[in-house]
């Protein structure tokens, strides 16, 4: 409550202080707001372009000031809300299909991971941050189980790809995402209500009404309901959320704005569930290498829970079965759930000085995560609690000067309390319960100075100071009882300059070339453990050349990049060898700094009007990625030998308890994890008039992937081979929009696609999450 009356103390306080309503400057909505001005700029664009025949102008945020895409000197993928609603994505899952180079996995629990050309985390737990930074209404996000229930009434979400470690800060190693709701317009009073039905019996809500408040206020109020069957046999993998968004908008002159938003997001199912992976224990993709199997094949979904799972892993003569029928590990059953909520109020405050626009960013959320979840050999219990604050405050010069700039200044502090049970039948149960307290502190700028009109120089840096604290106690529990008990402390302490330099050239009036080099970090942490627990900051440097330009009277929009990416210490977290008490070492999750990579490529993106009303859009990436170094331990807790796709040899560095043995893993020279060597989309949009301007819309788009891998075991089942996966949707229009209905397909071909994978060395079997299967439904739109 105190964090809600800080900001709505800041607002208040603002409002006494903000300047007359005679001034002559720009309105707020054309001031550098990261929403307001895409909004305007681009209702403005789609008019123009429905005169002319050509592309619409975006207007994006990427750069923490309000520019056309095409002017911006670095990689964005721009998504539109309505293109998020026709596409059918309601969460950071299902944002992938619409951008080639992001590969978002789920990870268990609430939890989601991103990866961007190849950039990502396998952690996924109180102690787990990503690399991608996730930011929602301009605040930054630090949990990977709190980017779920933001995707509804959107303005956009910009994809910014590369480090982003000047004008973004701490982990944004491998870019940003920054989703964008609708702003209240003022002087407007409307809404909007879509309502979608599918198969799966999937049920999907979503409204959202503007209304204004005198001639200086409006409030927009949105909100979505979530509630569709699970995809596996045993029910998981279903999707049921509840979220709600206030919006409150004053506007007492064209000088001053101040944005209230509250939002809050219920997340409920039986959550993330996989499938075993045939091939590991059971020999191959095709059926079981032991007469008398049936191959559970991915496409049928069959989930862990579900009997025929349970019966084929019994049976199986790997570690698997003996173990299973000794009670030694926990089988997957149909008992998992969410029940997490997720809170967040933030205020942004924005003032013409004169000189330059003052924007003043504070923010708090909560998350209240309690969810029961399986891997093959464990049962997850994970009940956290976080709390976060945040205040950014920036200026930003304006844009007619030579030298032009924002500067600005972040602090950062989160708290949690976790309670995480891993019960693993008779081999051993843990009790973790971390507490962990972040506090970042950084100062920032970023200048662009004209050389003439035609070039230009950027050059930035970011200083950010950090402090990391956690105090776990762990308890191990087998069959006697208590075998085992510690507390797991740990402190860091870091500093960090981050930096940009790039120069920019106009090739002609809708030509850029740009070339930049950047730095970024993920911050280092702690994993459970009596000692050397701590693992240390990943560091990447991203040499990048790029084009962007509009030909053929604004109809055709090519984008091309070339990067290079030198990726520095970066951490992994796998199944390895856990100091509880001098030794004693115990199986558990583990971080380390074990690898260097480098990734190069090219990606291209284009548009082109093709004939009236008609949009051919075609993307595609190159990403050549190679671990130069990538060594680690790990664990056999049972003393099997490790499946890898790694080299893999005997270790004896540490003393462990027989039957336990170690194992050295060196992964040099492979691919980098969720990065295809080639991926890209081909879409195509055609707007057909239908006459007493109703309008028929078709639009169809596939996105197609060379082969890669999803887990750092490497192993033939972690490998999603090449494919193609297709998307549909005709809509038929009402005059002004009034209403449409849709009609839509996506995954056409039913692939089941791997989209995460987790390896248990003590059972030598993987289970492996799936893609959605094909879904097909219908959707109304009805505007007021």
């Amino acid at each position: 409550m105190r964090k809600i009356l800080f900001c709505t103390t800041t607002l208040a306080s603002a409002l006494i202080l903000s300047p007359g309503a005679n001034a002559q400057a720009p309105s707020a909505d054309k001031m550098a707001d990261p929403s307001a001005n895409a909004q305007a700029d681009g209702q403005l664009a789609d008019d123009q372009s429905a005169v002319s025949g050509g592309l619409a102008d975006i207007v994006v945020t990427a750069q923490r000031r309000a520019e056309n895409l095409q002017r911006a000197a670095v990689a964005v993928s721009a998504v539109s809300g309505d293109a998020i609603v026709n596409a059918g994505v309601t969460d950071t899952a299902a944002l992938g299909r619409l951008v080639p180079s992001l590969v978002v996995t789920p990870t268990g629990g609430s939890s989601t991971a991103f990866y961007l050309r190849g950039v990502g985390t396998l952690q996924a737990n109180a102690f787990g941050e990503n690399p991608i930074a996730l930011n929602y209404g301009g605040v930054y996000i630090a949990r990977p189980n709190a980017t779920s229930g933001t995707f509804y009434d959107l303005e956009r979400v910009e994809v910014v790809k590369g480090p982003q470690g000047t004008l973004y800060g701490r982990n944004a190693t491998g870019g940003a995402i920054n989703v964008l709701p609708q702003r209240p317009k003022l002087g407007e009073f409307g809404g909007n209500v879509t309502a979608e039905y599918g198969n799966y019996d999937s049920k999907r809500l979503l409204a959202a009404i503007n209304v204004p408040v005198g001639d200086m206020g409006a409030v927009r109020l949105a909100g979505q309901v979530v509630d569709r069957d699970g995809y596996l046999s045993d029910g998981y993998q279903d999707e049921v959320g509840q979220a709600l968004r206030m919006s409150v908008l004053v506007e007492p002159s064209s000088r001053f704005s101040a944005l209230l938003v509250a939002d809050y997001f219920h997340l409920g199912g039986k959550g993330v569930g996989g499938v075993l992976a045939p091939g590991s224990a059971f020999g191959n993709s095709s059926g079981f290498a032991y007469p008398g199997y049936a191959a559970p094949r991915l496409k049928d979904r069959i989930g862990g829970a579900d009997p025929r799972s349970i019966a084929a892993l019994s049976l199986s003569p790997a570690p698997a079965g003996t173990f299973l029928a000794n009670g030694f590990v926990v089988p997957p059953q149909d008992d998992g759930f969410n029940d997490s909520s997720f809170y967040g109020v933030a205020l942004t405050v924005q003032a013409d000085l004169g000189f330059a626009d003052l924007t003043v960013l504070p923010a708090y959320r909560r998350t209240e995560v309690n969810s029961r979840f399986y891997t093959f050999g464990f049962r997850g219990i994970a009940d956290e609690d976080t709390d976060q604050t945040s205040l950014e405050v920036r200026l930003s010069s304006k844009q007619d000067q030579r030298l032009r700039y924002v500067v600005g200044a972040y602090a950062f502090k989160e708290e949690q309390d976790a309670a995480n049970a891993f019960y693993q039948g008779r081999i051993s149960n843990t009790l973790v319960q971390p507490q962990l307290e972040t506090t970042s502190k950084a100062l920032f700028g970023q200048f662009t100075f004209d050389v003439s009109d035609a070039l230009r120089i950027v050059a930035g840096g970011r200083y950010t100071d950090e402090k990391k604290t956690q105090v776990t106690p762990v308890q191990l529990y087998g069959p006697a009882g208590l075998t085992a008990s510690a507390i797991s402390r740990g402190e860091q302490n870091e500093s960090r300059f981050t930096w940009k330099a790039g120069i920019e050239v106009d090739l002609g009036p809708q030509s850029l070339a740009y070339a930049n080099v950047a730095t970024g970090f993920k911050a280092g942490g702690f994993y459970v453990g009596s000692v050397a627990n701590t693992f240390n900051p990943e560091k990447l440097t991203a040499y990048t050349i790029g084009t962007k330009n509009r030909f053929l009277d604004n109809r055709l929009q090519m984008n091309i990049e070339a990067f290079y990416w030198d990726y520095k210490d970066q951490q992994i977290s796998f199944v390895g060898p856990v100091q509880i008490v001098p030794g004693t070492y115990a199986s558990g999750g583990v971080t380390v700094n074990a690898g260097d990579a480098r990734f190069y490529g090219v990606e291209a993106e284009m548009q082109y009007a093709i004939v009236p009303g008609g949009i051919l859009s075609i993307n595609g990436l190159y990403n050549n990625t190679k671990y130069t170094s990538l060594s680690y331990v790990a664990i056999s807790a049972g003393g099997t030998p490790l499946r890898s796709g790694c080299s893999v040899t005997p270790n004896t560095s540490l003393p462990v308890a027989a039957p336990a043995r170690l194992f050295g893993v060196d992964c040099a020279g492979k691919s980098g994890l969720n990065a295809p060597k080639w991926s890209g989309t081909v879409a195509y949009e055609h707007t057909i008039e239908l006459g007493s301007d109703y309008q028929l819309i078709l639009n169809g788009r596939s996105r197609l992937s060379s082969a890669y891998y999803v887990s750092l075991e490497y192993l033939p089942e972690q490998r999603q081979g090449s494919y193609m996966q297709s998307d549909a949707s005709v809509t038929i229009r009402a005059p002004l929009g009034r209403w449409s209905l849709t009609g839509f397909v996506n995954n056409i071909e039913g692939n089941a696609l791997i989209a995460a994978s987790v390896s248990r060395p003590v059972l030598q079997t993987a289970y492996n999450v799936v893609s959605p299967p094909r879904v097909y439904g219908v959707r109304a739109n009805f505007e007021f």
